[in-house]
């Protein structure tokens, strides 16, 4: 009953490891790089259960993945290891190509090595379930239909590109080889563990320490929010009930414009922060030229996922983002920890040089 899960000390699958631990319990082989955004301090809780085995490795390490399929012998993959800022994707690109889409292919590879070589029976249960993004369908226009698992792919940054080529590299080894996969693709996330170099962190960090909150453009993009507890649960409802060469849109129902965003997460942090160097929090708002290529609106129609499989949300926005301030705000250590030398000189070099308005 073991599955093998890659990128699994970042923020979703940090996340969708614990949650596993909690309402499955059967053992995760966990291979992570260790990236920047990648740390086991995430995985505390687990350091003594011998349900959870963490290995740091490459997931284009076509030798070192093979090995560790032999081993282990998982009856599913569950594939989160990716680069996943289009900030940082801008500044960039290369490290995108190479993990999101050369090494996607070379674990793709590696599984399918992997699932021949098993008895017809174990063929037949085993799952790759794809973990990626509603930023390869582009942008929406404000009177759009949400994106449903049949809308055209569109991406606009060199990371919704590179997962794009990954959910396509995904849906050919289905109809070429018979390689039993499923795709998800999943609108923004939010809760415990986030790097802050997105959106929520940030804003939560530089509030709780006085510092400007940097808003692109006009503030009027839109996002759908969808908390990464729901996000988890949706997953390990894909990967026991989805049908193989199937995608399914996951959604938080909850679409709002980052100014909006902002400024509720303004009220919530003079709430539970009111000894902010700063207050009412909302003055720390500044406007900054917007980046490249900045999608207007995304939204997702998670009504497949939902009829299928018989999942929703069981957070609602506000109550997602209280839980997450909270949790920002009693997690001092952790914060300290990944705010080092690296995360200040990135924020830095994308926020250091955008002129403020």
């Amino acid at each position: 009953m073991t599955i093998l899960v890659t990128g699994g000390a970042g923020f979703i699958g940090a996340n969708f490891v614990l949650d596993w631990m909690a309402e499955v319990g059967t053992l995760i082989v966990n291979l992570d790089k260790l990236t920047y955004a990648g740390n086991l301090r995430n995985l505390a809780s687990l350091e003594t259960d011998t349900r959870h085995v963490f290995t740091r490795g490459d997931i284009g390490d076509p030798e070192f993945v093979t090995a560790l399929l032999r081993e282990h012998t998982p009856r599913a993959i569950v594939h989160f290891a990716a680069e996943s800022h289009v900030d940082r994707s801008i500044h960039g690109p290369e490290d995108f190509i190479d993990t999101n889409i050369v090494g996607t292919f070379r674990l793709l590879e590696a599984a399918r090595g992997y699932w021949q070589s098993l008895p017809a029976k174990e063929q037949a249960a085993f799952r790759f379930l794809h973990v990626s993004t509603d930023e390869v369908y582009g942008s929406l226009g404000p009177e759009d239909p949400a994106f449903s698992e049949t809308s055209g792919y569109a991406p606009n940054s060199p990371y919704s590109a590179s997962k794009a080529a990954s959910d396509h590299l995904v849906r050919a080894y289905f109809h070429t080889y018979g390689l039993p996969v499923i795709t998800s693709n999943c609108s923004n996330n939010y809760g415990p563990f986030q790097f802050p170099e997105k959106l929520i962190p940030l804003m939560i960090l530089h509030g709780m320490t006085g510092k400007p909150l940097p808003i692109y453009g006009d503030g009027l993009n839109v996002r759908d929010w969808l908390y990464v507890g729901d996000h988890c649960a949706a997953l390990r409802r894909v990967l026991a009930k989805g049908r193989p060469g199937e995608v399914y849109n996951i959604g938080g129902r909850s679409e709002m414009t980052n100014l909006d965003l902002i400024g509720t997460l303004c009220a919530l942090l003079d709430e539970l922060h009111p000894q902010s160097p700063v207050t009412p929090h909302e003055k720390l708002i500044t406007f900054v030229e917007d980046r490249p290529g900045h999608d207007r609106r995304y939204a997702i129609d998670a009504a497949k996922i939902e009829h299928e499989l018989g999942w929703q949300p069981s957070e609602t926005f506000a109550s997602g983002l209280r839980r997450t301030v909270a949790w920002y705000l009693d997690n001092p250590q952790w914060i300290t920890e990944v705010t080092s030398g690296q995360y200040r000189n990135w924020i830095d070099t994308n926020y250091g040089q955008r002129v403020t308005s």
